[in-house]
């Protein structure tokens, strides 16, 4: 079946992969996937068997190439991130851009289908009990151009704001978020969602930066940032 499946998975802990997601990742043809190595051992945990292809922010036109390929080839490729929801800060978003503009030209039978899932943005704001009835979502900020501008944009704006941030960068995060906000504006910072050593730290800005300054041990892994609207 000509088809491609959004395929949410783990971000954390295996336990939370869907029934769903499990049926379509026996069913596909192919699963193009961001690093092999990664999704072979969610695909081996579960005893799924099926193709694997890389597809990742390396891959290029000849990534898509290939993709588009298979699709006009007629077959069914589930398409997943290394964890999480595909199309969210990953390559994802820009292969069924691509996808979605072919299919309306050539493959106008493609079904092009939401496997839902996890999702750390998600997680993080259901657990966050800040204020956010409406954010905006920044993704990963930029490493070096923009990341100031972004930063007076996020204490100026009534939305709640929502960002993942690497290991490295975290701290620097931090330190603008906790010079720029004032006391009574609350951040939360969730690390490792669903992980052994998740956690979740919330208060004001400078409350949440002397807590990873005292504790650099937990400076590590995977975060996402939320700052609370005016």
């Amino acid at each position: 079946m000509q088809k491609l499946s959004v395929v949410a998975t783990p971000i954390g802990n295996l336990e939370d992969i869907t029934l769903r997601a499990l049926r379509v990742l026996k069913e596909a043809d192919v699963i193009a996937c961001e690093d092999t190595r990664v999704t072979k051992k969610l695909l081996s945990h579960f005893d799924i068997h099926t193709p694997t292809v890389t597809f990742n922010a390396n891959s290029g036109e000849k990534g898509f190439a290939k993709i588009i390929e298979l699709l006009e080839g007629g077959k069914h490729i589930a398409l997943v991130s290394d964890a999480g929801t595909p199309g969210l800060s990953d390559p994802g978003l820009e292969l069924v851009s691509v996808v979605r503009e072919s299919a309306s030209r050539r493959m106008p039978e493609l079904k092009i289908e939401a496997i839902v899932g996890p999702s750390a943005l998600a997680a993080a704001v259901s657990i966050a009990g800040l204020r956010a009835p409406s954010f905006t979502f920044y993704g990963f900020l930029p490493l070096k151009k923009g990341r100031e501008t972004i930063f007076k944009e996020i204490a100026a704006s009534e939305r709640a704001s929502v960002m993942y941030e690497s290991p490295h960068r975290i701290m620097k995060t931090l330190e603008a978020l906790a010079g720029l906000l004032p006391e009574a504006r609350r951040v939360g910072v969730f690390r490792e969602i669903t992980k052994v050593y998740e956690e979740a730290v919330v208060g004001s800005g400078k409350e949440v930066l002397k807590h990873f300054v005292d504790t650099p041990e937990k400076q590590r892994g995977e975060f996402v940032v939320i700052v609370e609207g005016l």
